[in-house]
């Protein structure tokens, strides 16, 4: 006796979770705008364009282009130091908090990279704005961060007792995050190999050893 076929379910995404997919799918095409056209010079119809939709049908998303910045550089910080804070939380030593630290930011160019290249072009700029205030506290937290992990390792004569430290913050902070100009994720070397490359060089240095 034939038996009826079962009908098949077609699996459906519940209106809020299409609506946030949808968000999110706008933000990362408008942090890809931010990042190569600048922020002054882009237009809520530019991005409307890359979007492939009318610019009022943007604003039934996002009420300005300064919300779609906001949410962008929030959302990249808060999942920057949600990684920070468990390398800084983490029972390591000031080498490998150094090396946690290196690491978990070549995650965040990987996941972020837009968002980071506009933080690197616009963020002198916008801390001055009250909206992105909280760009400066980052920026604080940011600077705490390595330069104690730099001091613990220099009294724990792990790093060379004659460091200046801040100088060495420097240098590798904008070595660090000037890569978000070049990678481009799922590219050849993973961030993990970047960071493992980048850290050999910066700890071990270039030259052979005699």
């Amino acid at each position: 006796m034939p038996t009826k076929k079962k009908p098949q379910v077609t699996a459906v995404r519940k209106p809020a979770a299409a609506a946030r997919d949808r968000r999110r799918e706008l933000l990362d095409t408008a942090a890809e705008v931010f990042a190569d056209q600048g922020y002054n010079a882009t237009t809520v119809r530019k991005i409307a364009d890359h979007a492939g939709m009318l610019a009022g049908s943007l604003y039934y998303h996002f009420d300005s282009k300064e919300s779609m910045l906001e949410e962008i550089l929030r959302t990249f910080l808060d999942e920057l130091w949600d990684g920070y804070d468990a390398v800084l939380d983490a029972p390591l030593d000031p080498r490998e908090t150094l090396e946690a630290l290196v690491t978990e930011s070549f995650r965040e160019i990987d996941r972020h990279r837009a968002a980071v290249a506009i933080y690197q072009k616009e963020s002198k700029q916008l801390v001055a704005q009250e909206r992105f205030a909280f760009l400066a506290e980052s920026q604080r937290r940011f600077e705490t961060a390595w330069l104690s992990t730099l001091e613990r390792g220099v009294a724990a004569e792990v790093f060379r007792s004659d460091l200046d430290v801040r100088l060495t913050y420097r240098f590798v902070r904008d070595t660090v995050w000037v890569a978000a100009s070049w990678y481009r994720p799922g590219g050849q070397h993973s961030p993990e190999e970047i960071a493992r490359q980048y850290l050999s060089m910066v700890l071990d240095g270039i030259a052979v050893r005699t």
